[in-house]
């Protein structure tokens, strides 16, 4: 069964930076397209960024510019780089790996908190 796991979440101050990593049990990376959303208190949940396995990215708006969705197909592994946080990007970050064609097909880390307060 293919497994998440997110890891990188931490207590920063705004305008700080962290990198989420999350890693697959499986041999997905290079094949899914990847991507991580996120979900704040009583708000849905929404995508930060995706990753095609052709390597098109995709951002928020409201994160464009300061995230960047990154691949490592050997390891089996995809980051989210975070530049420039503000307090509205606190939430938990989850990742994602979907399958869109024939049978589709979705999995979910458990997430990793990411917390931007002064």
């Amino acid at each position: 069964q293919v497994q998440l796991v997110e890891s990188g979440g931490g207590l920063v101050q705004p305008g700080g930076s962290l990198r989420l990593s999350c890693a697959a049990s499986g041999s997905i990376v290079s094949s899914f397209d990847m991507g991580w959303y996120r979900q704040a208190p009583d708000k849905q949940r929404e995508l930060v960024a995706s990753i095609t396995s052709g390597g098109t990215t995709n951002y928020a708006e409201s994160v464009k510019g300061r995230f960047t969705i990154s691949r490592d197909n050997t390891k089996n592994t995809v980051y989210l780089q975070m530049n420039s946080l503000k307090p509205e990007d606190t939430a938990v970050y989850y990742c994602n790996a979907a399958w869109n064609w024939i049978r589709p097909r979705d999995y979910w880390g458990q997430g990793t908190q990411v917390t931007v307060s002064s």
